[in-house]
């Protein structure tokens, strides 16, 4: 959040948003409705662009009929923004991103269908822009990137370029979008022993990527100059907190990330949690 030292936090299954902070009780903001079965429900938040003056918030959600991307606001039902993003038993997963205050990038999930990955004429498998359009009317997306896996997260670095986590059944990946809309044409990094990535979060020379199986965060140098990777992530925080989902930097640098050990780890007194971690 832009005081730095809060966020806001996605409760998957019950469609939840909480307020966490250090050494203070989480605080419920607002609930939405949401199908929460297999790997279904509240998928992923942004903030407006414009937050300190109209306290929106974007979400990635699934319901009985579709993955869509909804607007919050204080007191009011959620309005859809984008709908009819295939949904399927797994493969919902998406994430969400503004470039700028008008610009908003989706990724969505294959919905456990790789051949609507990449077929152009399905929303399943894709990174998508689009302008945020106004309430009622249509949104009007391009396809950025295909052929995306089980969708992981979409982050931006502190000069505009896109970094996209996903996971396939070869390999999860690391991928680049160039600040100019430009594709990289492998991906920045490869995990064949796919440890299952999930959140990132970018700096200017590092890309901090959560990992679920993998118990950890790999941190992925990147030279600022050419946006190489030039050395094999380092693992930091390895089977400290176990399971690890979304990711996000906080104002004073340090990266927050949620544990998942509720869903396929093994829970001990404090999960699920929020951490604090030097980035």
């Amino acid at each position: 959040l832009p005081d730095g030292g809060s966020a806001l936090v996605a409760e998957r299954r019950t469609g939840r948003i909480l307020r966490v902070a250090p050494q203070t009780e989480p605080v419920e903001v607002a609930t939405v409705p949401v199908h929460g079965s297999g790997d279904g429900g509240l998928l992923a938040l942004a903030l407006s662009p414009t937050y300190d003056e109209d306290r929106l918030h974007y979400a990635y959600i699934t319901t009985p009929t579709d993955n869509r991307v909804v607007r919050l606001a204080a007191g009011d039902v959620p309005k859809p923004v984008f709908t009819g993003i295939p949904r399927g038993a797994s493969g919902n997963a998406g994430a969400l991103e503004f470039t700028s205050p008008t610009d908003l990038v989706v990724l969505t999930g294959n919905a456990g269908d790789a051949a609507a990955a990449a077929d152009p004429g399905s929303l399943a498998g894709k990174l998508l822009r689009m302008p945020v359009p106004a309430p009622g009317a249509a949104a009007t997306p391009s396809v950025v990137l295909s052929g995306i896996g089980t969708a992981g997260d979409v982050c931006r670095d502190p000069a505009g370029n896109l970094w996209i986590t996903d996971r396939t059944v070869l390999e999860d990946r690391l991928q680049r979008v160039d600040v100019d809309g430009a594709v990289s044409a492998s991906p920045a990094w490869t995990w064949p022993e796919r440890p299952g990535v999930a959140g990132c979060a970018a700096g200017a020379d590092a890309v901090a990527v959560s990992l679920t199986d993998g118990k950890a965060v790999a941190v992925v140098a990147v030279d600022p100059g050419t946006g190489a990777v030039t050395a094999a992530p380092v693992t930091a925080v390895q089977d400290r907190y176990g399971r690890l989902g979304g990711a996000a930097v906080g104002g004073d640098g340090q990266l927050w990330v949620s544990t998942v050990n509720k869903s396929g780890g093994e829970p001990g007194p404090n999960d699920d949690r929020v951490v604090l971690i030097q980035f």
